[in-house]
């Protein structure tokens, strides 16, 4: 693939793949390779677990990593990540950028089909682009991803301008041209997200209602298809795409899946042969440590206390804010309850995830630790914060996802914050992940125990959610960080030095007003069949990739 143009994003990208460990070997390459002793006549199953179900397959819709992994098995968009996170071909042949950054030009594919033997077309991007901002579809990644980026997105997206005036055009049927509002320096990465996949007008237009709510009502033009699913099921199977522009290449022919929330289950699964990869919680680790299958790696994954100012009264207060975030210890929470790599987060963008664009020094690194464990500070804090309420005595729900981790996190969240902070009562609700996401898009929580893996190769991916009315805003707005950002994602779009700092004094900012109180960066320990070849750990956008993977035996 030529890129007439290497951006920011790129050079990231670059700079992150020492970073993704490969489930796999290093055979993997854009063709299949001849005589591999590894590749088999058989069929290629593989079975694997996971830890929800799949809250939407409507890729306009879609807004968590869960769905992300299925709908880019299954859906090809303009690229594809492959090896070491590198752009892979997808529908796209390449790309041209001009007028300074603002329009793309990408030539597409005509050997691409639809499941239903319809051509991929420049048309089916300019219809799923736009139904993504469409006010009718309500998505939220389209009001705040896909309409922040495309020319008169937001003006569309409020009903102020007709659809027809969103900066995507088909020049012709294979000429994709993209008119952006502004230059986007992690534009690159941001078009391998769901999001900007393509749709069929006429499928989702035939089904309505109906569409993506069952293997029947969707439609694949990717590597894999989804053949056994609904909106409820906690299983289902994903099977390979004999349509698929370069199905040669794809080995695996079935991957099923099955929700099972016990990690002790799933390792008794792996144990039996059943699964091919099993998650191993904390108590757990110890015990496989020097086991053959045994891997660990490091995630751009962090995970946090999400404090609502808007729900609960103290909230709103900063200091009853800063005495949470300081009072309960994070690095018992990586040694005890997690036991896997993690490591302890002290701010709103992980480590080894961005670099200086000039001293190539890490963003982490540059801005140190803003949220120290420190009692004696979170004591100081929460007097004051009880003073400027006038109360002796505040509640605080925690919500959380009902799985085995979580329940211990929450008992020890509670047990740390009521010790720590004197007059402070914690309950806790805990519920199934689709129910927490839907709660969460509502603010209907104090406390949220949540996290987020990268959207994209750049700091805004994380710093955008604590912009005023940002669609994962948690009630905190600052006009100062509110300008930061926007001199960040405008007059310094195409000045990398000053809109890294400009970042990073907004990380400052959101610490000086204790907005959030990460926990931890994740890493995940797993027990991982060697029969299983080249599938790769992705940075963002997904969790792995599949394409090029294969069963050895």
């Amino acid at each position: 693939m030529k890129l007439t143009k290497k951006t920011l994003l790129m050079i990231l990208c670059l700079m992150l793949s020492v970073f993704i460990v490969a489930c796999s070997n290093d055979k993997a390459d854009s063709e299949k390779p001849e005589g591999d002793a590894n590749a088999s006549d058989k069929e290629q199953v593989l079975n694997f677990t996971a830890p929800d179900t799949i809250p939407s397959m409507d890729s306009a819709k879609a807004t968590d990593r869960l769905a992300a992994q299925y709908l880019n098995d299954t859906t090809e968009g303009l690229y594809r990540l492959g090896k070491d996170a590198e752009y892979a071909p997808g529908i796209a042949l390449d790309h041209e950028i001009t007028d300074e950054g603002l329009t793309w030009i990408f030539n597409l594919r005509e050997d691409a089909v639809w499941a239903n033997g319809e051509p991929v077309t420049a048309h089916d991007f300019v219809y799923g682009w736009t139904r993504a901002v469409d006010p009718e579809t309500a998505s939220v990644t389209g009001l705040y991803t896909v309409s922040e980026v495309l020319k008169n997105g937001t003006a569309v997206n409020t009903g102020e301008m007709p659809l027809e005036e969103l900066g995507v055009k088909a020049e012709d049927d294979y000429t994709f041209v993209v008119s952006l509002e502004k230059p986007v320096p992690y534009f690159e990465s941001l078009i391998v997200t769901t999001a900007f996949l393509p749709q069929n007008q006429k499928f989702v237009e035939e089904h309505g209602d109906e569409f993506a709510t069952s293997a029947d009502a969707l439609l694949s033009n990717g590597p894999f298809k989804m053949t056994e699913w609904d909106s409820t099921a906690s299983a289902w199977t994903i099977e390979k795409n004999e349509d698929y522009w370069d199905a040669d290449i794809v080995q695996i022919d079935k991957m099923t899946y099955n929700v099972v929330k016990d990690a002790q289950v799933a390792v008794d699964l792996y144990e039996k042969g059943e699964v091919d990869r099993a998650d191993i919680s904390s108590d757990l680790v110890d015990q496989y440590l020097s086991h053959d299958d045994f891997t660990a790696f490091e995630e751009n994954a962090l995970f946090y206390l999400r404090l609502n100012q808007t729900r609960n009264e103290a909230l709103a207060n900063q200091n009853i804010r800063a005495a949470i975030i300081s009072a309960f210890d994070k690095q018992a929470i990586v040694d005890s309850i997690l036991n896997n790599g993690s490591k302890v987060s002290y701010g709103a963008l992980p480590d080894n995830y961005s670099k200086h664009p000039e001293t190539d020094k890490d963003f982490r690194e540059i801005n140190g630790n803003l949220a120290d464990y420190d009692i004696d500070a979170a004591k100081e804090s929460w007097e004051k914060g009880l003073a400027e309420l006038g109360k002796e005595k505040v509640e605080i729900e925690i919500l959380a996802d009902d799985n085995d981790l979580n329940k211990l996190m929450t008992e020890y969240l509670a047990n740390q914050l009521e010790k720590n902070l004197e007059g402070l009562s914690i309950s806790v609700r805990m519920v199934p992940f689709e129910q927490r996401i839907e709660l969460d898009k509502n603010m209907d929580y104090d406390i949220e125990i949540t996290g987020a893996g990268a959207s994209y190769l750049d700091p805004y991916s994380w710093l955008n959610h604590f912009v005023t009315d940002a669609g994962n805003n948690m009630g905190y707005s600052s006009g100062k960080f509110d300008e930061l950002i926007d001199q960040a994602m405008n007059s310094l779009a195409l000045e990398p030095v000053k809109r890294f700092e400009a970042f990073l004094e907004a990380e400052k900012i959101l610490f000086e007003d204790s907005a959030l109180a990460p926990m931890y960066q994740r890493s995940k320990a797993q027990l991982v069949s060697p029969k299983l070849m080249n599938a790769y750990a992705m940075p963002f956008a997904k969790d792995y990739e599949y394409k090029w993977a294969n069963v050895s035996e």
